[in-house]
């Protein structure tokens, strides 16, 4: 029987093949009282099978192809740092001793206490890092149970049916087994978890491997051998597809083909619009190797490198200056000369680090409003100086900017600039280099920035519009709660008014502005944004030449009538028939 299911579209592209479920360990552990005298043992069992699993990631690492996506090797990385890691670690042994669980036990029930910590989190690429703590238990329930790896699975099937595409139906995929399947028979992946931020979907696009994630009870519902169908653009999945839909998608996968053929040969090619327009496209990264993703894109440069990822997986302690200064090095040597906008740590009530500890910030009355991004970074002056010092240690061997987050008040721009200021001056008294004139943006992310955006042109050099939280903050909606997910607008008339009105003060006061949230990647809304007035959008690497081939069709003298009839439109039918209009002029 012919079924859809639906999910949130990660990687863009389509695939058809049999679907093979992999049924993850933590479903089926064992749960039983030990001995005393047994503590020790299975203790040991414990390191046996951590130590297991630290081979198993040492070799894949070390069997990384010369042009596998450069963050796979962080998220490996990052993945021998959680299996160490004394909250996942000291915490289930501790579980063992004191509570006699057998330690598959220990481990789930740990889990179980971080992943709640997780869901608390608001933010949404931070929440989404709960994934990499279910992916190395889940190894690490494995290697207890002596079974093969999820690849090593795979690799199974992919040579017992090497004639039958496969797509891969799970609860959830690490990362690093995706890129083994790269090698097999994969041509899709459908997960019950996940969402855009998460590494699984940045692997799939890095890979351009079609995937649907949040794809609730698929592995419930799809059987072994099912032929399915997984529409990347779309977030859906077809089940047994009648044989004319399973026509269809299979001409539409044809024409894809031959799509991404003609987009590489725009790589290299200026980005401009038909009437001579430049336009600078820039990636946004969450890692320093994320960097190489980028030129190898086609980027011009940095334009949101996320340093949240920096601060995570540190027990009781914040990264210290030289491991900060070491990373944001990296990435601007990696991009050769290209700008790297670098914007300061964005965590707080609604989103601690293990080194902020608990007192006062999980009980924080309403989180998403809360001692968070700036706010929390002037609260720990100590903390925010150590990262500006790092940032403009950094800034000697490259263009870089500096980008703050959440900002709102006078006083906080001020502040904060006095800071940097600060720290150039205990830089010039230890003798170290940096860039003097390097420059300062804000994030313009709350409405009431926009609003007020005067205040930030008079003070800063750069502006960069990050339209994920405005149109959370300006339409009160919360993307990641189901209830009112539908409600999530970007193309709301207050949204675009808010927009308009950011981009149409900066450019007549010549400062520059970007735009470095998912619009910025939607192929969908470049003619809206470019006929705002908008000349540098920073997206996902994957994005880029999609968002380019957009830009290379444009003429922005044609879109001036259609984008000043988007914006008079408050109807919700008036809008559609004004954005229509927009697409085809």
């Amino acid at each position: 029987m012919s079924f859809t299911l639906h999910g949130i579209p990660v990687s863009r592209g389509i695939a058809i093949g049999r679907a093979y479920l992999i049924a993850p360990a933590a479903l089926d552990v064992d749960h039983y009282l030990i001995e005393p005298d047994q503590i020790g043992e299975e203790i040991a069992r414990f390191h046996a099978a951590q130590e297991a699993v630290h081979a198993e990631l040492d070799a894949l690492r070390e069997d990384l192809a010369a042009d596998a996506p450069s963050e796979m090797g962080a998220f490996i990385n990052v993945h021998s740092m959680i299996l160490n890691d004394a909250m996942l670690v000291q915490e289930t042994i501790d579980l063992v001793r004191t509570r006699r669980y057998n330690v598959e036990w220990a481990l789930t029930e740990q889990l179980q206490i971080l992943s709640r910590h997780f869901d608390d989190i608001e933010d949404e690429y931070l929440r989404e890092r709960k994934a990499d703590i279910e992916q190395v238990v889940e190894r690490v329930l494995k290697a207890l149970a002596g079974a093969p790896s999820t690849a090593s699975l795979v690799a199974h099937n992919a040579a017992s049916n090497g004639h039958n595409e496969m797509i891969v139906v799970a609860h959830d995929i690490a990362p690093a087994d995706m890129l083994q399947f790269k090698t097999q028979a994969f041509k899709g992946f459908v997960t019950d978890l996940g969402g855009r931020t998460s590494h699984t979907a940045i692997v799939a696009r890095s890979l351009g491997i079609p995937a649907s994630v949040g794809v609730q009870q698929a592995s419930a519902l799809i059987r072994q051998n099912d032929l399915i169908i997984v529409d990347g653009d779309h977030g859906i999945v077809i089940v047994d597809p009648a044989p004319i839909v399973l026509e269809e998608y299979s001409y539409r996968q044809s024409e894809k083909v031959l799509e991404q053929r003609k987009l590489q040969r725009l790589k290299f090619s200026p980005t401009q619009t038909l009437d001579g327009t430049k336009i600078e496209l820039c990636a946004n990264i969450e890692l320093p190797d994320d960097a190489q993703t980028a030129v190898e894109a086609g980027a011009m440069g940095v334009g949101l490198f996320r340093t949240e990822f920096l601060f995570m997986n540190h027990k009781n302690r914040l990264p210290e200056e030289e491991e900060q200064f070491e990373a944001y090095k990296r990435a601007i040597e990696l991009m050769n000369g290209r700008p790297v906008t670098i914007r300061t740590i964005d965590v707080g009530a609604d989103k601690p680090l293990d080194s902020m500890g608990g007192d006062g910030y999980e009980t924080a009355p309403n989180p998403a409003l809360g001692l968070r991004a700036i706010r929390w970074s002037l609260s720990e002056p100590q903390m925010f100086m150590t990262q500006l010092r790092a940032i403009l240690r950094a800034s000697a061997f490259g263009p870089t900017k500096i980008l703050i987050p959440m900002l709102a008040h006078a006083q906080e721009i001020d502040q904060t600039l006095d800071l940097i200021q600060e720290a150039k001056r205990q830089l010039d008294d230890a003798g170290i280099a940096y860039d003097p004139n390097v420059q300062v943006g804000a994030m313009i992310e709350i409405p009431a920035a926009a609003i007020a955006v005067r205040l930030f042109l008079k003070r800063l050099d750069f502006l960069s519009i990050g339209t994920n939280d405005l149109i959370q903050y300006t339409l009160a909606i919360d993307r990641a709660d189901n209830a009112v997910a539908h409600l999530y607008d970007p193309l709301h008339p207050a949204v675009l008014n808010l927009i308009a009105f950011t981009l149409r003060e900066a450019n007549r006061a010549g400062v520059p502005v970007s735009i470095c949230g998912e619009m910025a990647g939607d192929p969908t809304a470049t003619r809206l944004l470019l006929g705002l007035g908008l000349t540098e959008f920073s997206m996902h690497p994957s994005q880029l030449l999609v968002v380019k081939q957009e830009i290379l069709r444009s003429n922005l003298k044609a879109f001036e009538k259609p984008v000043a009839d988007v914006l008079a439109a408050y109807e919700p039918a008036e809008l559609a028939t004004a954005l229509a209009q927009l697409q085809k002029a």
